[in-house]
């Protein structure tokens, strides 16, 4: 067993966070040719080179990525100048941009994507059934409960209680949003139509998995992953799923899910308050970011 104090704080940081900080760090040194430790005035200048070219958005991220960087090497943090900061100001508002989102699934193309699911799960080759067990679970319990990518992959079986025609309950460890890694236990309701309940029971019976990451890759043969499936998959899974059923895969993520759990909660009338307990939003921007809504012009509408 690996006792020292590095698995630890390996544990502490998200691994797409790990993903995206490396990026950046090869980023500035690599593309932009920066040296480490930076200076604060290198920094301006490699924010200003990029100012019109990378997202406000993405150069927070390369700065966080630098700090952390400087902090854990022991070096002054040379992100904290006030021009630093000045000028990120400035890009900002000279070059504003518009958030992309991922498209909201809408309730009549998930039916689309379940109705083709349940076609394949008759066809006669196991692994057709095979992918299409497990993609129907998947899809269905990230819809309903508005999970992200990275939270569809970490689950486990042994995390999950199962109440046939009830409900399922789920433990999840960690989260973007569960800085403290507390764990929050959710509540998967089982439905009348589009069940995810019924979908998590069918996939169990076609995979015969009982513990481990719920969701795994397939390979061609049939044979399924020992790894959970990575959550850059989800929304390549997601658009092949999309494709075979007819339905236009552009502009669609893994955050079309939970986008369009959103904009259906908020149609069928819930508040913001039940949305944001139910999802685990912290704030109502957070929750309305998510939501396509249509203003109530009545008669006035074309």
């Amino acid at each position: 067993m690996d006792t020292s104090p590095d698995r630890y704080l390996q544990a502490a940081r998200r691994a797409s966070t790990e993903r995206r900080y490396a990026q950046a760090i090869a980023h500035f040194e690599t593309e932009w040719g920066g040296l480490l430790p930076a200076s604060s005035e290198s920094v301006v200048r490699y924010l200003t080179h990029y100012g019109d070219q990378l997202t406000s958005r993405t150069l927070r991220v390369h700065l966080a990525a630098l700090a952390r960087w400087h902090q854990q090497l022991g070096f002054a943090d040379p992100t904290k100048s006030y021009r630093v900061r000045d000028t990120l100001k400035g890009i900002q508002a000279l070059h504003p941009q518009p958030v992309k989102q991922a498209e909201a699934l809408a309730l009549h193309e998930l039916e689309l994507c379940i109705n083709q699911l349940a076609e394949e799960l008759a066809d006669p080759l196991p692994v057709v059934r095979l992918r299409a067990a497990r993609d129907q679970a998947l899809i269905l319990l990230g819809f309903w409960r508005a999970f992200r990518s990275d939270e569809l992959s970490r689950l486990r079986i042994e995390n999950i209680q199962w109440r046939k025609a009830q409900g399922l309950e789920l433990f999840l460890p960690n989260s973007k949003t569960d800085r403290s890694n507390r764990g929050r236990l959710v509540k998967v309701p089982a439905l009348k139509r589009l069940c995810p309940v019924a979908a998590y029971e069918v996939w169990l019976n076609e995979s015969e998995l009982t513990e481990g990451a719920l969701f795994r890759s397939i390979d061609r043969w049939g044979h399924i992953g020992e790894q959970a499936l990575n959550a850059n998959s989800v929304s390549r899974l997601l658009r092949q799923v999309f494709l075979r059923s007819g339905v236009d895969p552009e502009g669609y993520s893994g955050h079309s899910l939970r986008r369009g759990f959103a904009t259906w909660a908020s149609a069928n009338q819930w508040s913001h308050k039940a949305l944001m307990d139910y999802v685990g939003w912290r704030d109502v921007q957070s929750a309305i970011r998510y939501i396509d809504s249509d203003g109530p012009f009545g008669n006035w509408a074309l």
